[in-house]
């Protein structure tokens, strides 16, 4: 295991106070780069580094920020996504309540990067007590001057405002989470144009996940070559994965990029709940493919996860045991998107609607066989189809379980109940 970076402080009770952070070699990344790198030159580490975001599309982090126009007369926005409402994900939310100044460090440093004056976090509304500590560590950083007006005399200004959501899913996506802090409906927006050239008011702007941002201070510190030493040749450096579900040790783990999902799961997770049998694995958080257990040795990056079929997505891990029905958990899923769906179009707004009341009908065991060609059916029309991956997702839960539980279908249809026997 490669030393922990982003976790390596994260169990220390007072880390979150800005002298324990600048104690434990905090905020030494900021004046390096703001009184010896350009902005070109910053952004030039970052890809040199090969850090691709960690919310889930997993794009090149400096490519992004290359792609805001340094002339433009507009002002430039930086906006952290703290959103996390993908289900099985809980890594943000544990490095804003235990190292909130990392992400401000980060912060700090991508907002010179691209020329912003002006951050917002936008947070998901349940995230109280993470929104609170957040506005207690922006205070602690204006205090000690690494916030504001001529940030350690360089002369760069820098405002971070926390913006608080309402908890609609739909705000993790980048453009509805622009409307939602420029107080409007949180539709998704058509792209082009992408956000780096029209996004926050119009405005140039960038948009990166919690733990991509909270890595960037690290780079800096440790170089581009460090980070890219770590991990696979395409995805580079750590990766915080949630492990959730029957596993008897359940929390964040921050592997290399690459660790085998097997290693997760047996050697950090202890195992599988009341020694049960593993059944099948969601890697990425729930808008990814369900792999059975002939998969589990695959490693968990973005390459390999696509080549056996499914994505790396958060790094939420949900683990199911022999006791789970791969039809209610599909259920499950399918219930969320439908609740989570913004109606802005039709596909998603009828088909999760539809999707939901036919595998409502085979789980009460009033299916019929004809329903499984329905639902395949119908995820035809809706993937692909969408403006945002909110249809995608909820084809997803359907299609994966069919294509390697499509027994379990066909048993609750047959005798009108399900197929596992609960031990």
């Amino acid at each position: 295991m490669t030393e922990k970076i982003l976790f390596k402080y994260i169990d220390q009770p007072d880390q979150y106070k800005i002298d324990t952070y600048i104690k434990n070699g905090g905020y030494q990344a900021v004046p390096r780069v703001l009184k010896e790198l350009s902005p070109e030159q910053v952004i030039d580490i970052i890809k040199k580094s090969g850090l691709r975001g960690r919310g889930g599309a997993g794009f090149p982090t400096g490519m992004k920020w290359g792609f805001v126009p340094k002339d433009s007369s507009k002002p430039r926005f930086l906006l952290c996504n703290a959103d996390e409402g993908e289900p099985g994900t809980f890594k943000d939310r544990e490095l804003m309540q235990k190292d909130p100044h990392q992400l401000l460090e980060g912060i700090i440093i991508s907002s010179y990067a691209i020329g912003a004056n002006l951050s917002f976090i936008y947070i998901r509304g349940e995230f109280a007590f993470e929104a609170n500590r957040l506005e207690e560590a922006i205070k602690e950083a204006y205090n000690k001057g690494f916030l504001g007006k001529n940030i350690l005399g360089t002369g760069f200004d820098l405002e971070i405002k926390v913006h608080r959501g309402g908890g609609a899913y739909i705000c993790g996506e980048e453009t509805s989470l622009l409307s939602s802090i420029e107080g409007v409906r949180p539709l998704v927006r058509l792209r082009p144009p992408y956000p780096a050239i029209s996004g926050c008011y119009e405005c140039p702007s960038a948009v990166n996940n919690v733990e991509t941002l909270s890595n960037v201070p690290h780079i800096i510190i440790n170089g581009a070559e460090w980070y890219a030493g770590i991990g696979t040749p395409k995805s580079k450096g750590t990766k915080i994965f949630c492990l959730s579900g029957q596993v008897n040790k359940p929390g964040n783990y921050e592997l290399p990029m690459g660790t085998p999902l097997r290693e997760l799961i047996e050697e950090y997770g202890g195992g599988i709940k009341n020694n049960r049998k593993l059944k099948a694995v969601i890697p990425g958080g729930v808008s990814t493919q369900v792999l059975p257990v002939t998969k589990v040795d695959v490693k968990l990056d973005f390459e390999s996860l696509i080549e056996a079929g499914s994505m790396l997505g958060s790094g939420a891990v949900i683990v199911m045991d022999e006791n789970t029905c791969m039809v209610e958990t599909a259920y499950r899923l399918v219930q969320f998107f439908e609740h989570e769906s913004c109606g802005e179009c039709t596909p998603c707004r009828e088909g999760t609607y539809w999707l939901s009341r036919i595998m409502k009908r085979i789980v009460q065991g009033q299916g019929r066989m004809e329903d499984i060609d329905l639902l395949l059916d119908l995820c035809d029309n809706i993937f692909g189809k969408t403006i945002c991956p909110l249809g995608d997702s909820v084809t997803i839960p359907i299609t994966s379980t069919l294509q390697h539980f499509r027994e379990e279908y066909e048993y609750h249809i047959k005798n009108k109940r399900c197929p596992v026997e609960r031990k």
